[in-house]
């Protein structure tokens, strides 16, 4: 997915915690109202992979990252705020 396609996210978890539940969640309702068509998620296990996390420097669970567009942008916790979450990715709903 290239900037003018959209939004590029990808949410570190560990395995099927509350937590972790909520943020994916969270996460799919937040895209699906502000940027419709326009995001592609990538969820990733730490639980599968631990080594990811230093890897990609993940130092607390759940972790949002917007990939694209850049610069990099980074969220922790379950995404249960949809307005800290627009405003800490810098996304900008249709």
């Amino acid at each position: 997915m290239s900037e003018l396609d959209g939004y590029s996210l990808r949410l570190y978890v560990a395995g099927q915690t509350p937590k972790s539940i909520a943020a994916i969640a969270n996460l799919k309702k937040i895209c699906d109202k502000h940027l419709p068509g326009r995001y592609e998620i990538e969820i990733i296990d730490l639980m599968k992979d631990p080594a990811l996390a230093m890897r990609h420097q993940i130092v607390a669970i759940p972790t949002l990252i917007r990939q694209l567009p850049e610069p990099l942008k980074r969220i922790i916790g379950d995404l249960s705020n949809a307005e800290k979450v627009l405003v800490g990715l810098d996304i900008r709903p249709n």
